[in-house]
């Protein structure tokens, strides 16, 4: 168990699931978190990640940063992605050891599973047969950093923990048009199109105060002082207009959604009451009496699952929307299903409790007050 006075770095903590693992600590009595902006720590710059730990010395660490996007940014960024997910789990992780953190928690994704995993997806099914090819190099480092945590824990007797969330939505998400991921990007669309089929400019023009948008390929930017023949212009581009809301692929796909204050929840619950030793406890002894640990992430998710095109119609009632939804198949879909089995997390003591309908109005409540 870690103390009530043990330091804790949050990476990340600005983040979905990193600010709400945050306030999750809070909320238990733990108050003495340490956290750090982009702007303040780089987490690629090696040298500056050691001079973190060296001044800071954390007994426990979270680590929530990474470099996430949805399948538009995963297919056009393949590079970002592979490169600085090694880089910031590398160096965290990397210090982390050498400073002697008594606890690590690494947060991945269920993107490390095989794109055709027997469903519902247990941790044994890692490293079975090839992975989704639109987010491969994003999966192949976080396997990177589940190995990583593993390998640690076999050498050198370290306590460090992977978990793998699901699909996660919630306060602080990314709604950005292009890079996000595909809940709150469906949310902020049919939001748009909403106004735009009312004809509410004034709300319009406060969405993209708070949130501008760009066309890169046709070096556009739109803010709330933009006319409104070029903000149609460029909503068009992503497919939102006041009659419809065109969104990529066949909408068949299937898709677990958590809430991301649950995810913190369950991640916290780890943190705290999970050892190394209790996620391997089933591992096999080989034919030459090896006992072979491997597989020792947790999945965390709801071991439930909706359509795309569910969610879609989902999302268009909640937020009252009269148009149409339209469907891009020329557009990929990215894995057709991703349904964890969260088994071993129930036997670790930990269920979710909030349900799709109630987890996509309260987003919605969410971003209209952010807005």
């Amino acid at each position: 168990m870690i103390s009530k006075e043990a330091k804790i770095y949050v990476a990340g903590h600005r983040g979905l699931v990193g600010s709400a693992i945050w306030n999750n600590l809070k909320q238990r009595g733990y108050h003495n978190l340490v956290g750090r902006t982009h702007q303040e720590l780089d987490l690629l710059d090696g040298a500056a990640v050691r001079r973190f730990f060296d001044e800071e010395q954390p007994q426990a660490v979270v680590l929530a940063a990474a470099h996430v996007g949805g399948i538009m940014a995963n297919l056009r960024y393949r590079a970002d992605f592979i490169y600085q997910n090694l880089q910031i789990q590398q160096n965290v992780i990397g210090e982390s050891w050498k400073h002697g953190v008594k606890k690590l928690l690494f947060l991945g994704s269920t993107c490390i599973y095989p794109r055709e995993a027997p469903q519902p997806m247990t941790e044994d099914c890692l490293l079975t047969s090839p992975l989704e090819y639109t987010n491969e190099p994003y999966a192949i480092a976080k396997i990177a950093g589940l190995k990583l945590c593993e390998s640690f824990n076999l050498q050198y007797g370290t306590n460090y923990i992977a978990v793998m969330p699901t699909n996660l939505y919630g306060p602080n998400d990314n709604f950005h048009l292009e890079n996000s991921h595909v809940l709150p990007a469906m949310i902020r669309k049919i939001h748009l199109a909403k106004c735009l089929h009312q004809g509410n400019w004034e709300a319009v023009r406060a969405d993209l105060a708070r949130r501008p948008v760009t066309v890169a390929a046709e070096g556009l930017r739109m803010d709330n002082s933009s006319s409104e023949a070029d903000i149609l212009h460029v909503l068009s581009h992503y497919g939102i207009s006041p009659d419809a809301v065109t969104l990529w692929g066949t909408g068949k796909p299937m898709r677990e959604f958590l809430w991301s204050e649950e995810m913190a929840d369950a991640s916290v619950h780890v943190l705290l009451n999970v050892d190394f030793a209790d996620t391997c406890i089933d591992a096999p002894v080989n034919q030459d009496g090896l006992r072979e640990v491997r597989n020792c992430h947790i999945n965390v998710g709801t071991g439930k699952e909706i359509s795309i095109r569910d969610i879609a119609y989902k999302i268009k009632h909640t937020i009252g929307y009269e148009g149409e939804i339209l469907w891009d198949a020329s557009k990929p879909d990215g894995t057709l299903k991703k349904l964890t089995d969260v088994s071993k997390l129930h036997r670790l003591g930990w269920h979710h409790k909030v349900e799709i309908d109630e987890g996509v109005s309260l987003l919605y409540e969410w971003y209209k007050a952010h807005l």
